[in-house]
C-alpha cells in the first residue's frame, strides 16, 4: 500500500508546509492554507510505456546541439497566430484562462475543427458528448480526425493519448482533472499544480502540444497555484466586458514570441469570428462632432490600432471632485490631470473628470496620453476636435511631448484609415520621409503647443 501523509498548501501560491500556519511566509496572505492528502506512489505514465527506449540524460554542450526541422503549426486563425507568436510550438504547453461564459471552450472546439486533416483530441472534463456535438454544429467548421473524450482521470486520458496518438490535445480544463498519486479534490492546488506537471512531461517528451483551459478567481487572476503560469510555456487570457461581444485574446507571457500581442474576436453565434481591423471597430462613427473625444494611435506588440479616448470634465457638485477611468490607468489620468493644471493652466481641481476608452478594450500604451490629454482640454472648453486628427505622443511631468516607438507603423495605420492629420513627438523626426504619407504631420515638443493648434 502507497505511503499518505498530510500536507498544508497555500491556495494563493502553492507554498507548503508540514503544519497549518495562519500567514503564508512566501506571499504574505492570510488563512490561505488547506490541508491536503499526499500519496508518494507513482506510476509510469501509460503514454511512455509504448516508447521503445529511454531517452538519456545528461549534460551536452550547446554547439553539439542538433536543431530539429519541426516548425509551428500555423492554424487559420490569424488571430490566434499572432498572440502565439507566429503559430502553435510543437510540445509547448499552452494555459488559457478567463471569466466563465467569454468563449474559451468555443475558440478550443474552433480550433479543432479548424485544423483540417490534423488529429486533435479535445478532452472534456465539464461537458458531455453531447452538448459538445451541440456546441459544433454552430460551428461553420468541419475536422473528421476531431476526436471527442470526456473524461476527469489522468491515468485514462494518458491511456487514450498513447492509443490515438493525437497531433494536438487541449483539456477543458484543468482543474476538472485528477490525478491517483494525489488523494485531494479535483480543483485543489495539489492537483492543479500535479496534473500540469504530468501534461508538461508529455508535452516535452512526446513533442505534442497541449492547451489548457483554466479558470479565473473572483478577483481576475488564474486560480490554482501561481507555479501553473511558471511551469506552462505560453498564458493566454480572454477578456473582454460582459454587455459587449467582443473578446480580447491577450498574452501575459510567452517564451516563443513577444509578450505584448492581443488578438480581438468577435462572439457571435457562429463562434468567434476575427476581427481583421480593429480600428474600425474601437472608433466611433458620430454624425455630428461632439466635445471631449480624441483619436490615440497605439501600439499592441506589433499592432498599430486606432482607438477612441472619450473625456467628461464637468463642475464638481459633492465635497470633494470625482476620478473615475475606464480602460486606462486612474494613476496615469492623475498625473496628466497635475500636468494641465500645473503647465497650461487648467483648473481641474475643481472640476469631476471620468474618462472611457471606447469598445472596453484596456490600454497601457503611454503613446496614447496625447490623445487623453487633447480630449480633456476638449471637454473642458466644450470644442470638439475634428474627426480627421489623431495623436500620439508620451507627456511627461514637464509638459513635454516625449518619442514613442515604431513611429511609422503608427502613422502609416492613420493614413491607411484617411486621417488628415496626426500629432507627434517633435523628437520622433529623425528618419521619417513625410513624403511617403498622405496625412500632414504636426511635430509638437510641448502640450501648450497643441492647445495653441487645436484650440
Amino acid at each position: 500500500m502507497a505511503a499518505t501523509k498530510t500536507v498544508f498548501y497555500c491556495q494563493n501560491c502553492g507554498a507548503k508546509s508540514p503544519k497549518w500556519i495562519g500567514k503564508c511566509p512566501s506571499c504574505g496572505e492570510w488563512n490561505t492554507y488547506v490541508e491536503e492528502v499526499v500519496v508518494h506512489e507513482r506510476k509510469e505514465p501509460s503514454w511512455r510505456k509504448k516508447e521503445k527506449r529511454v531517452k538519456e540524460t545528461g549534460p551536452i554542450k550547446i554547439a553539439d546541439i542538433e536543431p530539429t526541422s519541426q516548425k509551428r503549426i500555423i492554424t487559420p486563425d490569424e488571430e490566434l497566430n499572432r498572440v502565439l507568436g507566429g503559430g502553435i510550438v510543437p510540445g509547448s504547453l499552452v494555459l488559457l484562462g478567463g471569466e466563465p461564459g467569454f468563449g474559451k471552450s468555443t475558440l478550443m472546439l474552433q480550433l479543432s475543427l479548424q485544423l483540417k486533416g490534423r488529429k486533435i483530441l479535445y478532452v472534456s472534463g465539464e461537458e458531455s458528448e453531447q452538448q459538445l456535438k451541440m456546441r459544433s454544429e454552430r460551428l461553420p467548421h468541419a475536422n473528421d480526425q476531431c476526436f471527442i473524450l470526456t473524461e476527469t482521470n489522468t491515468d485514462t486520458i494518458f491511456y487514450h493519448i498513447a492509443a490515438l496518438e493525437p497531433e494536438i490535445v487541449i483539456i477543458d480544463s484543468i482543474q476538472t482533472l485528477q490525478t491517483p498519486a494525489v488523494e485531494s479534490t479535483a480543483g485543489s492546488v495539489s492537483q492543479v499544480r500535479e496534473c500540469a506537471a504530468e501534461f508538461l512531461q508529455y508535452a516535452k517528451e512526446s513533442n505534442v502540444p497541449v492547451f489548457l483551459i483554466g479558470h479565473i478567481t473572483k478577483e481576475g487572476t488564474l486560480a490554482g497555484p501561481k507555479v501553473l503560469e511558471h511551469m506552462v510555456d505560453t498564458v493566454l487570457q480572454l477578456e473582454g466586458d460582459r454587455h459587449y461581444s467582443y473578446r480580447i485574446l491577450r498574452t501575459l507571457k510567452n517564451r516563443y514570441g513577444s509578450a505584448s500581442e492581443l488578438g480581438i474576436y468577435e462572439l457571435i453565434g457562429e463562434g468567434m469570428r476575427e476581427v481583421k481591423n480593429p480600428s474600425e471597430l474601437l472608433i466611433t462613427q458620430r454624425e455630428e462632432a461632439t466635445s471631449g473625444i480624441a483619436i490615440a494611435s497605439m501600439m499592441e506588440g506589433i499592432r498599430p490600432m486606432l482607438i477612441e479616448t472619450q473625456a467628461l470634465v464637468t463642475p464638481y457638485v459633492y465635497g470633494t471632485p470625482q476620478r473615475s477611468s475606464t480602460g486606462f490607468d486612474p494613476r496615469r489620468l492623475n498625473m496628466l490631470l497635475a500636468v494641465l493644471e500645473k503647465r497650461c493652466g487648467f483648473h481641474f481641481g475643481v472640476k469631476d473628470v471620468f474618462f472611457n476608452i471606447a469598445g472596453g478594450i484596456r490600454v497601457e500604451d503611454p503613446a496614447i496620453d496625447l490623445a487623453v490629454v487633447a480630449a480633456l482640454i476638449s471637454s473642458f472648453e466644450d470644442i470638439p476636435i475634428a474627426s480627421n486628427v489623431c495623436f500620439s505622443g508620451e507627456v511627461g511631468l514637464s509638459g513635454e511631448i516625449r518619442a514613442v516607438t515604431r513611429i511609422e507603423q503608427r502613422i502609416l495605420e492613420a493614413d491607411k484609415l484617411g486621417f488628415e492629420k496626426i500629432f507627434l513627438s517633435k523628437y520622433n523626426q529623425k528618419g521619417i520621409d513625410k513624403s511617403k504619407f498622405k496625412i500632414e504631420i504636426i511635430w509638437l515638443g510641448k502640450v501648450e503647443e497643441m492647445k495653441n493648434h487645436l484650440f
